[in-house]
């Protein structure tokens, strides 16, 4: 998800901003652990995560820095993020996660059909009351919105190739795709703190995703020690090691196959970041299987979830809440299009009886990408983010496809 152009941020240092990052991570997760009854009350209707979201976001939005000028994000997502997954992975039977395939993955197709569906239903809504809003080529915009909620970033640039909308409209629907898709990702995030009384309304059996997260923390409880220097080095040394390695080899597969099969473009197959997530990905699975697998009793996991909330905040700098002034009608197709997303999600949730992390995660899984499903896998348990991971890569092959389809059905309903 990427964000509109705006003006000359008053930090503009990458330092300082990276600085500014840490402190408020520093002053979250300090108060959120302090027993006083003003923060408990405090962080249990706003959760920690959710504001190392929204607070950057903040930032960004006064200017007071720029999350589309910096280079924090890309460095999170390039360097963090692979070696955050390498160390969660490490220590994940994949067994018992496969056990969750079921309901996780109806969820995700049923996200993924809300928005094929959701684009074409809210042009046709609104072909109906204000066609100026969806009228001429705004359909090819909103198409490369498809792409980018069903899949990522490499999809939403192949249909933008593939429709290729104006600048002016493209710029438009990114602006929807950041404060929406962002809105919503915060909600999820908030719901995750909720899960307990969701997972009520939805009359869930949450058996098998609690037996995993309690075999991880009896195993965690079991074999946790303290570590030294050389156990961090080691862990470091691994996790970014396998990066390294996987941005050798993302590289090369990725200009091999633009270079010998262009055609594969609609699989994301000549995107880099597709193969490093998933060239790390099956470096981690294949590490989890040696004596590596003890370095969680080390803190593996501990020092990934570093990782990962550095990448929570480098994310929501990226979300500006005052983009809605600049096109307001476009933001509430956006709105219509997620909510009808939303809702499809509830109402087979409930009909499955499927606890909410799996809509959270066959949400975010189409709709966020691989760090954005990450993150909120994580929110729930450690040991969940693989499914996260998994799914997001499903969604990056059959994203071009699947966005391709929703343009089309956009077209044809538009005025």
């Amino acid at each position: 998800m990427d964000k509109t152009a705006q003006t000359e941020a008053w930090v503009t240092n990458d330092a300082v901003v990276f600085g500014l990052l840490m402190v408020i991570l520093a002053v979250v997760f300090y108060t959120s652990n302090i027993k006083h009854r003003f923060f408990r009350k405090f962080y249990a209707v706003l959760p920690p995560l959710l504001l190392c979201y929204f607070v950057p976001g903040l930032f960004n939005s006064f200017g007071v820095i720029s999350g589309e000028n910096s280079g924090l994000y890309k460095m999170s997502s390039n360097y963090l993020l692979p070696a955050c997954l390498v160390l969660f992975i490490l220590n994940v039977n994949f067994r018992e996660v496969w056990g969750l395939r079921k309901k996780a993955g109806l969820l995700f197709f049923t996200g993924m059909a809300g928005i094929v569906l959701g684009g074409p239903l809210a042009v046709w809504l609104f072909s109906l009351v204000a066609p100026d809003v969806v009228g001429g080529e705004v359909w090819k915009g909103l198409a490369t919105l498809a792409g980018s909620w069903i899949g990522g970033g490499a999809n939403q640039a192949a249909l933008y190739r593939i429709f290729e909308p104006s600048p002016q409209i493209f710029a438009a629907t990114v602006a929807v795709d950041v404060f929406v898709a962002y809105g919503w990702m915060a909600l999820l995030l908030y719901g995750a703190g909720k899960q307990e009384r969701l997972d009520r309304f939805f009359k869930a059996d949450t058996t098998e995703v609690k037996a995993l997260m309690q075999r991880m923390e009896a195993y965690h409880g079991e074999g946790t020690k303290a570590a030294e220097a050389k156990d961090y080095f080691v862990m470091l040394g691994i996790a970014f090691g396998v990066t390294g390695v996987a941005h050798l080899l993302s590289g090369a597969i990725a200009d091999y196959i633009g270079t010998h099969a262009p055609q594969l473009d609609k699989f994301s197959l000549t995107s880099g970041f597709f193969w490093l997530i998933v060239l790390a990905t099956f470096m981690g699975i294949g590490l989890s299987f040696t004596k590596a697998k003890r370095l969680e009793a080390l803190g593996a996991s501990r020092l990934a979830t570093v990782f990962l909330y550095v990448l929570v905040a480098t994310i929501g700098m990226q979300m500006d809440i005052f983009a809605i002034l600049d096109n307001p009608a476009l933001f509430l197709v956006g709105f219509i299009w997620l909510l009808f997303h939303a809702l499809l999600l509830f109402a087979v949730a409930k009909l499955i009886k499927a606890p909410f992390f799996y809509l959270a995660i066959g949400s975010m899984s189409n709709i966020g990408g691989v760090a954005s499903a990450s993150v909120t896998a994580g929110t729930f348990h450690p040991s969940l983010v693989p499914v996260g991971v998994f799914l997001s890569v499903f969604s990056y092959a059959i994203g071009t496809y699947a966005g391709y389809l929703c343009g089309i059905l956009m077209q044809w309903l538009a005025p």
